[in-house]
């Protein structure tokens, strides 16, 4: 049985070895996920690593799916730095190991940064995706707004620019 869990900065870097995986696994099937190919596990945990002090200090949340002691997805949630932005976070590397996607573990992940958002006084969401890729339909399907698509704003795995779809959703107010 899958489980999905907020995790604690110490908890981020007991994890970080296994998302390292995940993380290279997905950036090696073609995700375009902020990393180039090829991506190696050291880099990959040490990445993870980094993102601790923000989760130490609630700039960051991140959650993983594991099931059987090992991770098979993750989501993280930035909140906005500024004052005036209080409201809206940002939806970051929501990624499924490919052995684990079609089974709605996406979807899940996605619930659980909503749903925590929502309880955090959070009222808008944006994210952002390679246009044309399956995240799009995960995204689409969870009620999600498409604002647009800008052009080369992004290079894939292989270095290769690739346009970038913008999504946002409004949540209710607590």
């Amino acid at each position: 049985m899958t489980e999905i869990v907020h995790v604690s900065a110490p908890e981020l870097v007991t994890y970080a070895d296994d998302l390292a995986g995940l993380l290279a696994e997905t950036v090696d099937e073609g995700s375009s996920v902020g990393f180039l190919a090829p991506l190696d596990r050291e880099t990959a945990a040490a990445w993870w690593r980094e993102r601790a002090a923000d989760v130490e200090a609630g700039r960051i949340g991140i959650w993983i799916a594991r099931e059987g002691g090992r991770v098979s997805g993750t989501i993280a949630l930035v909140r906005a730095p500024l004052p005036n932005a209080r409201h809206r976070a940002e939806v970051a590397k929501l990624m499924v190991r490919p052995s684990a996607r079609g089974q709605g573990l996406g979807g899940a992940l996605l619930s659980a940064v909503e749903t925590y958002a929502a309880t955090e006084s959070i009222t808008l969401l944006i994210l952002d995706t390679e246009s044309g890729s399956l995240a799009e339909q995960v995204y689409r399907k969870a009620g999600w707004t498409k604002v647009g698509s800008v052009p080369g704003y992004a290079a894939d795995p292989a270095g290769s620019l690739k346009p970038t779809t913008f999504y946002y959703k409004e949540l209710a107010a607590p």
